[in-house]
């Protein structure tokens, strides 16, 4: 019989399905992008794209349907830029998906357009999964090309190839490829005791604590990045880690690889600069921030959220 959660892969054999951003069903291709594939997706009869406005996914709505896929003459309205256009890949039926930045001012859009962030877009759950996970690629991929649009070697300006997947400095030729920033996020056990460490970040909402996490530095496994967060954030030396689940995060353009870690003291020692509180939390405790709305005590972060994901079945774990 299983004894520790660090033995199994359970309750789930893929966590990361049950994620927000994660039910992205398109077939990129990638191996059949050339300098052709942008036009002929934007001819292609029946071809959709998402229009983002910054940092501001645009929909269309008539007060009861949000419709985030516009036709490309549907774009027009929006001060569309197609040369920065990116290729999302395509749907089981070969129609292309397409995510288009625009110019139209997000603060000021006609009455029958919406402008949503990220974050807002899967916390309240105002599109299904898919495009919702669709959205998030095109977030990232936008993001990146409109900050690279500069050659870090030599100051020139780049210019977008490949769909959107590359970018090269007009004057010396250097490549520059999308980048996903790797983030540690672990829920971290005390298994003599049966409690979980949370903490709470200066931003969070009122009353919400969460895992902690931080950025994977260069040279430094997955695992050693747990354990030195850990310690850094909390003063807890971490002994065995697990992968457990990942997540995309696109804000900008993350990967969030969710991991639990085992506690090899207990004694707390929290960073005051990083953290604003830091403390055990009980099973009984943990059930009930789940439950619990954000605004409403202490509370954790919303489903769909990795973190979430790793407090809930740390939770069904011990019940399966």
């Amino acid at each position: 019989m299983m004894k520790s959660i660090f033995d199994t892969d359970a309750p789930h054999p893929e966590a990361s399905s049950l994620t927000a951003f994660a039910q992205n069903a398109l077939e990129t291709r990638s191996e059949l992008r050339d300098e052709n594939s942008l036009e002929e997706a934007f001819k292609f009869d029946g071809v959709h794209a998402l229009a983002f406005a910054g940092d501001k996914l645009i929909l269309k709505h008539d007060r009861q349907i949000l419709d985030p896929l516009f036709a490309p003459y549907e774009l027009t309205s929006l001060d569309p830029d197609p040369d920065n256009a990116v290729l999302l890949g395509y749907l089981a039926s070969g129609e292309p998906r397409l995510a288009v930045p625009v110019g139209i001012d997000p603060e000021t859009l006609p009455e029958l357009y919406k402008a949503i962030g990220a974050r807002s877009l899967y916390r309240d759950a105002l599109l299904d999964d898919g495009l919702v996970s669709e959205a998030a690629q095109g977030f990232s991929l936008l993001h990146w090309n409109a900050t690279n649009r500069f050659c870090g070697k030599c100051g020139s300006p780049t210019v977008s190839q490949l769909a959107g997947y590359r970018r090269s400095c007009s004057a010396c030729g250097h490549l520059m490829f999308p980048r996903t920033d790797p983030v540690a996020i672990m829920l971290v056990i005390d298994e003599d005791a049966d409690r979980c460490l949370l903490g709470r970040s200066p931003h969070f909402a009122e009353g919400m604590y969460s895992c902690l996490a931080g950025f994977v530095e260069p040279g430094e496994t997955i695992e050693n990045a747990v354990r030195r967060e850990t310690l850094e954030e909390a003063g807890i030396p971490v002994g065995t880690v697990r992968y457990h689940a990942s997540q995309p995060w696109p804000m900008p353009h993350s990967l969030m690889i969710g991991c639990y870690g085992r506690a090899e003291s207990t004694d707390i020692n929290f960073d005051g600069n990083e953290l604003e509180d830091c403390r055990w939390f009980t099973r009984s405790e943990t059930e009930a921030m789940l439950a619990r709305a954000i605004g409403e005590g202490k509370s954790a972060p919303p489903k769909g959220a990795i973190a979430h994901r790793l407090m809930r079945d740390w939770l069904e774990w011990s019940a399966s």
